[in-house]
């Protein structure tokens, strides 16, 4: 048998291809973890992600529910928007310049 031929854990040539492989896994898993199937062409959100995209506290969610300002949907406990009336709040909120 010839050692010059045997590839090792070692040889640059594996290294870089597991590295690249973890690269692919991390990326994939970014993707799923953020992932949101959409419901009738609609993606929902939870409370606790429009509160994180919005930098706005899950009371001031709360008081935007209960004005009316905001619609919603409450399933089984849980309060989901639809990103569609997230960004219609935020275009009908939305200033322009005053030049």
């Amino acid at each position: 048998m010839d050692n010059d031929n045997l590839i090792t854990q070692s040889d640059e040539q594996i290294v870089f291809f597991f590295k690249s492989l973890e690269n692919m896994l991390d990326g994939l898993e970014n993707l799923t973890g953020n992932y949101r199937p959409m419901l009738k062409g609609e993606r929902y959100l939870t409370d606790k992600e429009v509160s994180e995209r919005l930098k706005l506290s899950r009371r001031v969610l709360q008081n935007y529910r209960d004005e009316g300002r905001l619609p919603f949907c409450k399933l089984g406990g849980k309060i989901l928007y639809r990103e569609s009336d997230i960004q219609r709040m935020l275009d009908d909120g939305y200033q322009n310049t005053f030049r």
